[in-house]
């Protein structure tokens, strides 16, 4: 039996986002922590392969597109090539320096900080196999939260394996770009992709298997990214089945169904941008008894798992895979542990009711809020409303005109329930009504806000207005 190295009050599993806010919150509420990583680098996803050095990339395609339209804005100016090697250098830079920040808060000494793959041998043990190749060994926990985020998705379609693919940990550190690409998948990484390749001279092939991009989302949102992406002579294939794919003449052939009709897209290289899964292979979850959903982490609203003392927080358990919940739900579960173990009532809830989703494709994509369709199944009345980025001043000087803003506003009391914009800046224009949702603002309100013109802002209070004219009577 492997030696016992320690007992703590709580033991967080995984050192990325969530992993991280639990674990200096478990120390803020005077718990003795400890931190298991089995990750070849310190830092995880959203800094080392994930939301960060994506947008690095995605900076360099928005900076091309607007080398592109110089004329239109009586300049002269033209994109004299594409240093893949230079763009890559620039983003390295930057995730290195974000990278050594986290990988420094991780070792500063608060907790003890072990680098290995940790399994559960019980519901309060885990064995520890150092990535070192050391001796394995184990330690004792009164509460643990898990937070191993998530893998790619890679789908079994005839061939794909022996053909060879990327997924986004391979584009995001392309030291070279494929002169053609297929991209499998409609949702963030697929759109956001799809915008760096072709930003960068690629040929893309988009090929997502429902009826529009980004599933759940608004699907006018849908229609205004594709619009903008065919516009781009981006080839969009929507409601699609893929077949298999074929390896020929140094080309890999992608056969699919698209409309009735049998396609082949034949590229360079393929990317699997259908998803990912959460991390939970291999952690022995079930010598913990730990209910799973599929390969997630079932958990209450207070992030504890079927098994009260353990926690989980970020992808492995999330009902949306972005940072910023990860992060919430990090420091929900270590202050519901140290209730726990303190013999309090573990009270404290995640509330979702601000639940936003960005996505930086071009146009960008924002969404926060209950969605219409959600709350025509609920059977909450509503009011919504849209304004169009065309007719908005600001965003025509620009040049920037594709895509609208919506508002949706309970029918009774005009409180905000939920709002989506596709356009120039959508993940920051949502933020506005992000933070009037958070103190429950109503659109009769909202519309007597001061926006300074000619502004971006300014564009909500149009659908603001147009809502508080459809409220019922009081």
């Amino acid at each position: 039996m492997s030696e016992i190295h320690g007992e703590f009050d709580f033991i967080v599993i995984g050192g990325g986002s969530a992993g991280y806010a639990a674990a200096r919150t478990a120390k803020a509420e005077g718990l003795r922590v400890a931190v298991v990583d089995g990750a070849a680098e310190l830092g995880g996803l959203c800094i080392l392969r994930g939301c960060m050095p994506s947008k690095a990339l995605i900076e360099s395609a928005d900076r091309m597109l607007t080398l592109r339209r110089a004329a239109e804005f009586g300049l002269r100016g033209t994109a004299e090539g594409v240093n893949i090697e230079a763009i890559r250098a620039r983003k390295r830079a930057l995730i290195a320096d974000f990278a050594s920040y986290r990988q420094g808060q991780l070792e500063d000494g608060r907790w003890q900080l072990w680098r290995g793959r940790a399994v559960f041998v019980d519901a309060h043990t885990v064995e520890v196999s150092p990535v070192d190749g050391g001796s394995a060994f184990r330690i004792q926990g009164r509460t643990f939260c898990i937070a191993t985020g998530s893998v790619a998705q890679v789908p079994p379609i005839p061939g794909l394996a022996e053909c060879g693919f990327w997924t986004s940990d391979e584009v995001l550190d392309a030291e070279k770009l494929p002169a053609s690409i297929a991209i499998l998948g409609g949702g963030a990484i697929a759109l956001e992709m799809a915008h760096y390749l072709e930003g960068m001279g690629c040929r893309v092939t988009l090929i997502q298997r429902s009826a529009q991009f980004l599933t759940g989302v608004d699907p006018e949102c849908s229609h205004v990214v594709e619009a903008a992406y065919r516009k781009r002579g981006i080839t969009c294939h929507l409601g699609t089945q893929i077949h298999e794919v074929k390896l020929e003449h140094g080309l890999k052939r992608v056969r699919y169904t698209h409309q009735g009709v049998e396609c082949i897209a034949e590229v360079e290289q393929v990317l699997v941008a259908m998803g990912r899964v959460p991390a939970t292979c291999g952690l022995g979850l079930e010598a913990a008894h730990i209910g799973l959903a599929g390969r997630k982490i079932i958990v209450r609203p207070t992030m504890q798992t079927t098994r009260p003392h353990l926690f989980a927080a970020g992808d492995v358990c999330s009902p949306l895979d972005v940072v910023h919940v990860a992060i919430q739900q990090g420091e929900v579960a270590a202050r519901n542990a140290a209730r726990f173990l303190r013999g309090q009532p573990v009270e404290e809830v995640m509330d979702y009711r601000l639940l936003l989703f960005g996505v930086f494709s071009h146009p960008q994509v924002a969404v926060v809020g209950t969605a219409e369709a959600e709350l025509e199944r609920q059977g909450v009345p509503y009011v919504s409303a849209s304004y169009p980025f065309d007719d908005h001043g600001k965003s025509m000087v620009m040049g920037e005109t594709e895509g609208f803003v919506k508002m949706i506003a309970h029918q009774q009391t005009g409180e905000i329930l939920g709002a989506c914009c596709v356009g120039p800046h959508a993940t920051e224009l949502i933020h506005e009504v992000v933070v009037a949702m958070h103190y429950r603002a109503r659109v009769q309100d909202f519309m007597l806000i001061p926006h300074y013109h000619p502004t971006l802002s300014e564009i909500w209070t149009y659908p603001a207005e147009e809502c508080a004219e459809q409220l019922s009577p009081a």
